[in-house]
Formats: C-alpha cells, structure tokens, sequence
C-alpha cells in the first residue's frame, strides 16, 4: 500500500483522484497549495508524491524542498493539463519524474503507482567526495580543502559560482562534512512573494493571516542543529533582508503572530550567481547581511577551469544512466576530446544534459553515444541573465514564467485556452501574469 501526498488547487481533482486512490487500497493526503504541501511533507513520510506543476503560491516542485533526507527516494508525477505542456517540460525536470495527464484515470495511476524505482548507480570504481561531488583537478583539491576546514566551524558559508556549476552539491557536501545532526533544509529566496518569504522563513502561527489555518515552523527552526541553505539570495528583495539580519544577529526568530522568540542553531550556506562586484554595485544585498553571510566566501570553480575533471564527470554520468536505463554506453576517443575541447558555458549541468541526450541517441552496435553536431546550447550562453528561452540554471519559477508566456503567445494571448492546455485555473493565469506586471 502507498502513502501518497497529492498536491493540487482544483478541489474537485482532489476529491476524484482522492477517491480512485483510496478504491486502489492507497492512503492519501491533500493539500490545495504550495505551503501547505510543504508543511505534510516535512511531517510524514510519503511513498509518492503527485504534484501540479502550477499553484497559486508557486510551482509544486517547491514541496519537494521539504521533504526530510530519509525520504529522498521518494517517487515523484507532476501533473500537467496537455500532452503538449509535458513534452515541453519533461526534459527540465529529469528522468526520475513522472506525468500525468488530466483527466486522470486508473490506468495512468497504476502505471505510475506500481513502477519500481530503479536503483541508484553504486559507481564503485569513481570518488565521490561528501556523496555528492566528483573531480580531481586542482581547482576541485582546493575545493576540498575549503570545504574541510569551514565544516569543523560554525562559520555562515557563501557560495558564488555560475548557473549549473554545482553550488547545491557544495552545500550539501559542507553540510556532510560537518557531521550535523540536524536536516539540511533548502529554500529558494526568488521563490517567493513579498508576502510569503516572512512565514518561510520564520514560521506563523495560526491565524496569523488569511489562510494561515495551522501553526507552521520555518526554515530556521527546520534546520535546527543542522544547515539552511539559502539558494538565490541575492533576489531576496533588500526591503525584506533587515529581517533575516536581525534573525542572523540574534540567532533568534519570532513566528509571525507570535509572541515569543524561539531560539535557532543552524548554519547558514547563502548562494548567489552574481559576482561580488555586481552583488555591490547592484545593491543586490546589504553590505551588513553580506558580511554576516559570506563570513567564509567560497568561488565554485566554472567546469571549463577544470577540464581535466571532464573524462571523470563523462565515466559517472554515463555510469549513472547506464544503471538508470539498464544499458552501457560509453564515449569514443573523438568524442571526448569533443567534450574536453568545449567551453561549457552552462558548466556541469549542460554537461550532463548533453550526455543525457548523447546516450538515448547512443548507436546500439558501438554501444557509445551520439553527440550532436552542434553542442552550443542557445539556453546557455554566458550572458548573464538576459538570454530568451529556457535556459538550464534558471530557477523553477523563471521556467514556470516561461511556460505560460510561451503558451500564451502560441496561443495568440487566449487566457482560457492556455489556463486550460497548462491544467491551471483562469484565476491562476490571472494572478500570475499580474505578479509578472508587477516585477
């Protein structure tokens, strides 16, 4: 039996697809947003998760942040209105996500319920330091040494690095190192409303404003004893950071609505794809927060500065997908040097989603994979953040934004055709084109 969380804002989806999962034998819970399919996931322990990719507080990827380390494995569906809307963003998200298609029916939900996950690669034979970063190059062994040393203090972390470099991984590889007993708890700062960031990051209690219909702890208190890691923080809006200063200062936060301080622990890791020099001249962050984040700045190393770390990065995604798909592919000689020789504006993830797509068009004969002729990504150039289109690094909510403009404007601006084809209520489309407006 499966316990399930479904996470949608159209009442009469919840209580169909509820209905036919509790005739399946499964156990379900429901949540009609984002928080709160945050709150259920950090307080149980679910089997699947079947998300609406667009909420009226954000994309249901966001619960997904919630979930404890020991419920990783968790399987994952994203609900989508149009078969159109999942060939679009099914190459986003990674292979390990399913799709459902609305109306949903029994076989979709069997299909999805009873397929077993596939094991997660050992990759024996390659390093993978703290569990979550490969390299031997110089610029990595540097990376190493900084990341050793400031996981034996309780010094606040931040990191600086280009789109796809891996800043993640380097959060969760300090948080590793440091042996911390408490979770490590993400959240994306340009995730959420002016309105929101507040209670994410603090907590409210109930009643604290119109929906807050329970208590709910924030990130701090999440992370107690262990790391926050704050993605994207110089997009927090600097009208909002005297806060998260005063929680820093004090290490003490107050839930909105409450009256009482509660006393935090936890390390701070910050992360930024702006340079330093912009983060100052933009005023992106206050000179005072900055300095009681980047108390230990770490630059994540671009890959093409680490090239000598391309045939190992080749050998453990490939070995990753190999055990993903039940294949082995490999790369020819011509092909690595291809590899090597690129400048990979889009660092490690443009990487892996090159070799993604190289090894389903692997040749079944040579058994190695098929670069395309091109490489050069268009969603990846290294031109700040004002490149159109997709482009690997942007966050959920700049691929979301994408998703409905580009849905509207193929749709020659029809709001109901788009709300419809994206599975979302007019409503819905309403008030994120307003939120656009507003930015």
């Amino acid at each position: 039996m499966a316990k399930i969380l479904l996470v949608d804002d159209d009442q009469g989806f919840l209580t169909a697809t509820t209905e036919l999962l509790e005739m399946l034998g499964h156990t379900v819970d429901q949540a009609d947003s984002v928080s709160k399919g945050k709150e259920l996931a950090a307080s149980s322990i679910y089997t699947h998760l079947i998300l609406d990719l667009i909420l009226p507080d954000g994309s249901g990827l966001h619960v997904m942040d919630a979930l404890p380390e020991k419920n990783q494995n968790v399987q994952v569906a994203l609900v989508t209105g149009h078969s159109s809307i999942k060939s679009f963003v099914m190459n986003l998200y990674g292979p390990n996500i399913k799709y459902l298609i609305k109306p949903i029916d029994l076989d979709q939900l069997k299909q999805f319920l009873h397929a077993q996950p596939k094991p997660k690669a050992s990759l024996s034979n390659i390093k993978v330091h703290y569990g979550h970063l490969v390299g031997e190059s110089k610029p990595m062994q540097l990376l190493y040494q900084m990341i050793e040393r400031v996981a034996q203090t309780k010094a606040n972390v931040m990191l600086i690095g280009e789109s796809g470099a891996g800043k993640e991984e380097v959060a969760a590889s300090i948080h590793s190192a440091s042996g911390a007993t408490g979770d490590l708890v993400p959240i994306n700062c340009g995730a959420f409303s002016t309105e929101l960031i507040n209670s994410e990051l603090f907590g409210h209690e109930k009643g604290a404003f119109t929906g807050a219909v329970s208590r709910k702890p924030g990130v701090f208190e999440l992370a107690d004893n262990g790391t926050l890691f704050l993605d994207e923080i110089t997009e927090m809006p600097i009208d909002l950071q005297p806060n998260l200063l005063r929680a820093l200062e004090t290490k003490k936060v107050t839930r909105l609505g409450g009256v009482s301080a509660l006393d935090i622990n936890c390390r701070v890791v910050s992360a930024t794809n702006r340079p330093e020099h912009e983060i100052a001249e933009q005023k992106k962050l206050r000179e005072d927060l900055y300095f009681r984040l980047a108390v230990f700045p770490i630059h994540i190393p671009p890959l093409r500065d680490r090239k000598d770390d391309i045939p190992l990065l080749v050998e453990y995604f490939l070995a990753d997908l190999g055990e993903q798909y039940e294949s082995k592919v490999i790369a020819s000689k011509e092909d690595m040097k291809r590899l090597i020789d690129y400048d990979w504006p889009g660092n490690v993830r443009e990487l892996r989603h090159v070799l993604h797509r190289a090894f389903i068009m692997a040749d079944p004969t040579t058994q190695t994979i098929t670069l395309p002729e091109q490489m050069e990504s268009p969603f990846s150039k290294r031109d700040g953040n004002k490149a159109s289109g997709i482009k690997f690094g942007k966050t959920v909510e700049d691929v979301e934004r994408e998703l409905i403009l580009t849905t509207l404007e193929h749709l020659q601006g029809d709001k109901k055709k788009a709300a419809e084809m994206l599975g979302i209520s007019l409503k819905t489309l309403y008030n994120r084109l307003n939120c656009y407006e507003a930015s």
